[in-house]
């Protein structure tokens, strides 16, 4: 669709959710909400995008400086509204006479495939603006969609300005428009801030287009659970349950098991195989793979940049941290894995820690296949312990300490370690 570029409104400080923190960059299920949009419309077909920032413009320019494909435009301190953030886009798009997505950066529950029917339709259409509305049970809050007998596109009137009438109707607004670029622009022409605000209004183009003549049209394509933006802490909570469970179902569908999905929390960025259980009460938080025919929890933490490979089996309250397990490795209970690379049929004991952070520096432990890690062991890295070990109950390894375990009846050894990380 290079004919189509997208306009995402991201310029919001959000002083509702009482924040210094840019309103986009707050995150759902591992990833600030901002990044759900830019994803839906590349996976719709819309790969030029252009961002309209301000509040602290510079983090949210960190928090996307590795994205492609992105114009960043800047509303100043002093903004104005959603109908001045598209003023300020005039220059980026300059020459273009193509369609234009207009979507707001804080709805990351926007799905490809209603942005997609929303383009299919504008272009249909040939219309000068094309809407996609919601319908709620409680619609209390929203701008309503107002049509004639008809059934056609009348007017956009918001929740404080409805008549009684007009409170009844149940058709709202969730704010996804695709423009005809040439005709946006004529209309914002003549945009003015007359309201309690003093606000430039994009839904006041929408009057302007059909009073010239233009067609407007509306098509009810956004799913009742799908209307909800963020605009406070409750609705952050309210998005990230239902991203949470979409994230789920994904899995699920896709061939894993979700014990107890109520009770469970997998961030959006993690990868499962097939045939993996996930027992309840577990947590996935950000970028963590994991194999097929896995066994995950109960009370499991897996943490960024860890890795588990086929046939893994954690148990109960096991955490691990940026750490690759290899096939047939069991770490069974009440363990701390971080910094390590931990090769094919490990056994680890319960209660075994790697201890990888020395109050200054975070180092590595590197355990070899085949390894018997019995109960209550502490493996102080950097350490290296070589393949068929055995580490007896209770054992401290040390790098600095060449006589520190035992065989697992209880007799002394030689340390199987290697000084020194990896």
């Amino acid at each position: 669709m290079s004919s189509t570029k997208a306009v995402i409104l991201a310029a919001g400080k959000s002083t509702r959710m009482l924040t210094q923190t840019p309103k986009v960059l707050h995150e759902v299920c591992g990833r600030p909400m901002l990044a759900y949009v830019l994803d839906a419309c590349r996976q719709a077909g819309v790969d030029e995008l252009i961002v309209v920032v301000g509040y602290r413009r510079d983090e949210v320019l960190a928090a996307f400086a590795d994205e492609p494909g992105i114009t960043w435009v800047t509303q100043t301190e002093d903004r104005h509204g959603t109908g001045h953030a598209l003023m300020c886009c005039r220059e980026a798009l300059e020459g273009f006479q193509g369609n234009l997505l207009v979507l707001c950066g804080d709805g990351p529950l926007i799905r490809s495939e209603v942005i997609a029917q929303l383009l299919n339709k504008h272009t249909q259409e040939r219309a000068a603006v094309t809407l996609a509305t919601g319908a709620l049970d409680n619609p209390s809050g929203f701008g309503r969609i107002v049509r004639d007998e008809y059934g056609n596109f009348q007017a956009i009137v918001e929740h404080n300005d409805c008549s009684a009438e007009q409170l009844h109707i149940k058709e709202i607004n969730p704010s996804y428009y695709c423009f005809n670029t040439l005709r946006l622009f004529e209309s914002l022409e003549q945009v003015r801030p007359d309201n309690k605000k003093q606000e430039y209004y994009l839904t006041d183009t929408l009057g302007l287009l059909l009073r010239a003549g233009h067609k407007v049209v509306a098509i009810t394509a956004v799913k009742a659970g799908d209307v909800l933006s963020i605009n406070s802490r409750h609705d952050l909570a309210t998005v990230g349950n239902v991203m949470k469970h979409r994230i789920l179902n994904r899995l699920m569908d896709s061939g894993v098991t979700v014990v107890d999905p109520d009770n469970t929390y997998i961030d959006a960025r993690a990868t499962i195989g097939r045939d993996t259980v996930i027992h309840p009460f577990t947590y996935i938080s950000g970028r963590v793979t994991i194999g097929r025919n896995c066994s995950i929890g109960p009370f499991a933490y897996l943490r960024d940049g860890t890795e588990l490979q086929d046939d893994v089996v954690l148990g109960v309250f096991t955490e691990v941290k940026k750490s690759v397990l290899c096939s047939g490795t069991r770490v069974r209970h009440l363990s701390y894995i971080g910094d390590a690379q931990v090769g094919r049929q490990v056994n680890i004991g319960a209660g075994t820690i790697t201890a990888n952070f020395d109050g200054s520096k975070v180092s590595r432990t590197v355990i070899d296949d085949n390894t018997y890690v019995a109960s209550g062991s502490i493996l102080v890295a950097p350490l290296h312990v070589s393949a068929n070990s055995q580490i007896a109950p209770g054992s401290v390894l040390n790098p600095n300490n060449n006589k520190s375990s035992a065989r697992p009846d209880g007799t002394p050894t030689q340390s199987p370690t290697k000084q020194g990380g990896t």
